[in-house]
């Protein structure tokens, strides 16, 4: 049994992540290289504490009181399926232990280890970065129809899942792309919510530090105006969509 997963960092009572207080684990390591990645640090493969899944275990324990009827665990990353094997088996135990389990994940990963892991995961926070393949290509480096498929696995299981979208000005943010977005998951019943991220540059400082340009130099925040915009046109798709 695979018992180790090598993790980034931890956030305690986290609200971004999933319902509820969260106690958050971000993983190392991840194969897309988006422009605006806010943690850059976590993309290598190398990387991060070694750490065994019963130690996380007992953080979630000592943290249950806060959890209430909503919150849990979420895991995120880089991109956490990437340590699928050992992951899963911590899902295993939580989800004995009574805990409600989230992934947050780019969806570009589908082994038959994260298939299992799915097994025990309560919510997907799936984030997609583009609808248009090249333009996500552009993004991340790589092309999106993985991630397609795996939002399609996941409508198939009848996995819920939380969609992301981060609304990058001149990048992620075109009205034929967002309306192609809607229309490509309209009908998918599992999705309960498309949550809008605003673009913010605070992970800019750690690009600095790793001795790495940050290509999105030039890109402005969004104006309220455009994320109200984004919010107008996916709302017809979808059950709940919010601006976070």
């Amino acid at each position: 049994m695979n018992n180790k997963l090598f993790v980034h960092s931890y956030e305690s009572m986290g609200t971004h992540d999933g319902p509820g207080l969260r106690l958050v684990v971000f993983l190392q390591g991840c194969r897309f290289n988006c422009l605006y990645c806010a943690n850059p640090d976590t993309i290598p493969m190398k990387g991060g504490k070694e750490t065994d899944i019963a130690d996380i275990i007992a953080m979630a324990e000592s943290q249950r009181a806060f959890f209430g009827k909503k919150g849990g665990i979420t895991v995120s990353g880089g991109e956490p399926t990437l340590q699928a094997p050992a992951l899963k088996e911590l899902f295993k135990e939580l989800k004995a232990r009574g805990f409600r389990t989230c992934l947050d994940s780019n969806g570009n990963n589908l082994t038959d280890d994260v298939k299992e892991l799915l097994e025990y995961t309560d919510l997907v926070l799936l984030d997609i970065k583009h609808i248009f393949a090249s333009q996500h290509k552009v993004i991340t480096g790589v092309t999106n129809e993985q991630v397609l498929d795996t939002a399609r696995y996941l409508r198939d299981k009848n996995i819920p899942v939380w969609l992301r979208y981060v609304l990058v000005p001149g990048l992620s943010d075109q009205e034929e792309a967002l309306i192609a977005l809607g229309e490509r998951f309209k009908d998918y019943e599992n999705i309960e919510r498309l949550e809008i991220l605003p673009y913010h540059t605070l992970g800019k400082h750690k690009y600095e530090h790793l001795g790495r340009p940050y290509k999105l130099e030039d890109t402005p925040s969004n104006t309220e105006e455009q994320l109200f915009r984004a919010k107008e046109l996916l709302t017809p798709y979808f059950k709940y969509v919010q601006v976070n």
